[in-house]
């Protein structure tokens, strides 16, 4: 029996249940139309030891940003991102030139990988990403600029970390002790944007510029795009993610801010040592206690070759959905599930990560998962742009609070590296000869 529109299953498609990470552009944002770019003068605003930054440099990465967290690219909200932009810039010069001057190699390659990285995580096909940003009209090149910048400064401050990048055991055992000790006490999910102020004159402009960010933010712009796109923390590599902290962790004036707000705020922007943070409370949680059940996915997605109208399904959506079904009834491994999603072409990828299952959104996507049993697909889930079928890989309950070595690990080298590049940051633009122009 050929299945009608109204038995389709209108659920969204498992996009990526891994949730924001490094370098992750969200792919509505991408998807938005951009205003149409008016005449540039390209004239110079900044030299920088002799290097320039131009209006079009300015204009671009307004661009970027506004297309990424999904701003109308009106003259007025690009005209808002300008200070914060030119300075971001001025800034990025100073660490292009430490970089080159220590010869941290970043290659091509390296861009290349980190723009496929990106479109893995939006769901895109290879190439699409520079499709998108000339039809916004952003050039390739600002996002190739920027993480550039990002990936050489990364390798910078590791290499300047030296043997401190890798802790030794003692050190690992006493963070794993110090977070037994505190079983039972408050824990913070924290992400951040860090904004610097070396110079006092400077401090009411860059506090204008933070309020505006948050203002952003609270209207729904993506915490992660705002971070990566401004925060001069080396957590801008992660969207801002602190992971998660107790309050000894944080500068006293932000413990006292997180200690009150609940989850899903945005606190206004606090004044800490060095500049201006902005935080983001996602979750709170006792130390040493979250028991959560983790999966192991695999996906394979079927796209309509147009989007679906549910009273009157085409032909082709009709056989893709019977092509799901065949998948679902005979699917007996994920291998097979994955080897079925590289076939069809779709430029998804299969395999999500690892995913919480409490964490699922939405709901009935979550219920429809959880009841699944490993190695068994699920019936067709479809959406206005094609079908899935999901396999659960494995299941595993366990505690998320545990403090692994490898985290506690991780944890040490990224307060170090932050600590360091705050650190050479104030250092390079004490001795850089700057020169704004009007």
């Amino acid at each position: 029996m050929r299945p009608t529109a109204r038995a389709l299953l209108l659920l969204p498609v498992l996009a990526s249940l891994a949730g924001a990470a490094v370098l992750t552009l969200p792919a509505p944002a991408l998807a938005q139309p951009a205003a149409a770019a008016g005449p540039q003068v390209n004239r110079i605003v900044a030299v920088i030891n002799g290097d320039i930054v131009t209006q079009a440099d300015v204009d671009g990465r307004r661009r970027l940003f506004a297309l990424n967290a999904g701003l109308n690219m009106t003259p007025e909200v690009l005209q808002r991102l300008t200070p914060q932009v030119t300075r971001l810039l001025v800034d990025e010069r100073l660490r292009v030139q430490e970089v080159q001057r220590r010869r941290i190699p970043v290659t091509d390659n390296d861009i290349a990988a980190a723009v496929a990285e990106l479109e893995r995580r939006n769901g895109l096909p290879a190439g699409a990403l520079v499709a998108q940003l000339r039809r916004a009209g952003v050039e390739p090149r600002v996002l190739y600029d920027q993480l550039r910048v990002q990936i050489g400064w990364a390798r910078l401050i590791r290499q300047l970390l030296g043997p401190q990048a890798e802790p030794g055991q003692p050190e690992v055992a006493e963070l794993i002790a110090s977070q037994r000790a505190r079983t039972g006490q408050p824990e913070f999910l924290v992400s951040e944007i860090f904004v610097p102020v070396d110079d006092p004159t400077e401090e009411g402009e860059v506090r204008s510029f933070v309020d505006e960010v948050v203002s952003q933010l609270r209207r729904g712009v993506p915490f992660p795009v705002a971070a990566t796109q401004f925060s001069q923390s080396q957590t801008a590599l992660q969207g801002g993610d602190l992971g998660w902290v107790g309050a000894e962790a944080l500068d006293r004036e932000v413990a006292e801010v997180v200690r009150q707000m609940p989850p899903g705020a945005i606190a206004n922007p606090i004044r800490v040592p060095g500049g201006f943070q902005i935080i983001a409370l996602r979750q709170k949680r006792e130390v040493g206690r979250d028991m959560a059940t983790m999966l192991t996915l695999r996906q394979a997605f079927f796209a309509f070759s147009s989007p679906l109208d549910p009273n009157n399904p085409t032909q082709q959506q009709i056989q893709t959905v019977e092509r799901a079904r065949a998948l679902s009834a005979s699917a007996r491994s994920c291998e097979a599930v994955e080897a079925a999603a590289r076939a069809s072409g779709s430029g998804r990828d299969p395999d999500p990560g690892e995913v919480r299952l409490e964490g699922v959104q939405p709901p009935p996507l979550r219920q429809l998962i959880a009841s699944l049993q490993p190695g068994r697909a699920s019936q067709p889930v479809i959406a206005p742009d094609g079908v899935a079928v999901i396999m659960v890989c494995t299941r595993e309950t366990r505690n998320q609070a545990e403090l692994t070595p490898d985290a506690a690990r991780a944890q040490l080298v990224r307060d170090r590296a932050e600590l360091l590049s705050r650190q050479v940051q104030r250092d390079l633009r004490r001795r850089a000869q700057i020169e704004m122009r009007s």
